[in-house]
């Protein structure tokens, strides 16, 4: 990635409470610069920069992800246990929260096959979650021998996607539910189960995606 492209990316992340995780934010990124430009990026410069169609969403969505895991360790006190740690990453997602049901419609969908055709694959989820915890897990374990730490960065892992899926729907209680995984690690597993939801997600988010695109679905 080109200096140019880090630079606006970064830029274009606090447009995405009002922009969402589109090539508008990206292509609006540039009217932040300190020489004030007129007029936005042109859809062929975002191209350029950021990828064709979807895949600059994607770019943007990445970029996004990557700058929470790195403030959980910047924004990380003394002392501070996992259930802290975990509700302070939960909490960067709420000025984004409306949007983050598209964001990850983009993280698991394959811009190699037709809007229509599309399958849903969890891997890129599942990924940013062990990311997650992994960056908990060093923050809260520093001191853990290195296989306790693999163990329970597994088992992290899925109380974090549960507590991040739980919060889409329920952002106001989902302190409480991550407590009630942390504290019971069998709840987890039924916890899980909301992966239905997640597809449901999915689905009404590439609808949204595909209606603005003129595509009838």
């Amino acid at each position: 990635m080109t200096t140019t492209s880090a630079k606006l990316l970064k830029l274009a992340l606090p447009l995405i409470k009002t922009h969402g995780f589109t090539r508008e934010a990206l292509s609006m990124s540039v009217l932040s610069l300190p020489t004030l430009p007129a007029h936005p990026l042109p859809d062929a410069s975002v191209t350029a920069l950021f990828g064709q169609g979807d895949d600059a969403c994607r770019t943007l969505v990445h970029a996004w992800l990557d700058d929470a895991t790195r403030r959980m360790k910047e924004e990380a006190v003394e002392n501070m246990g996992m259930g802290d740690v975990l509700k302070a990453r939960l909490k960067s997602n709420e000025p984004v929260l409306e949007h983050l049901p598209e964001a990850f419609a983009l993280l698991a969908s394959s811009s190699s096959l037709l809007v229509p055709l599309l399958p849903v694959d969890p891997a890129p989820i599942i990924k940013h979650a062990v990311q997650v915890s992994n960056q908990a897990c060093w923050i809260a374990h520093s001191d853990a021998r290195e296989l306790s730490w693999y163990t329970r960065r597994a088992s992290i892992s899925a109380i974090y996607l549960a507590a991040e899926l739980h919060q889409l729907t329920s952002p106001k209680i989902v302190p409480e539910f991550l407590d009630s995984l942390l504290e019971n690690a069998e709840h987890a597993g039924k916890a899980l189960d909301e992966t239905a939801l997640f597809a449901s997600y999915i689905w009404k988010s590439w609808r949204g995606i595909v209606r603005s695109s003129g595509v009838l679905v």
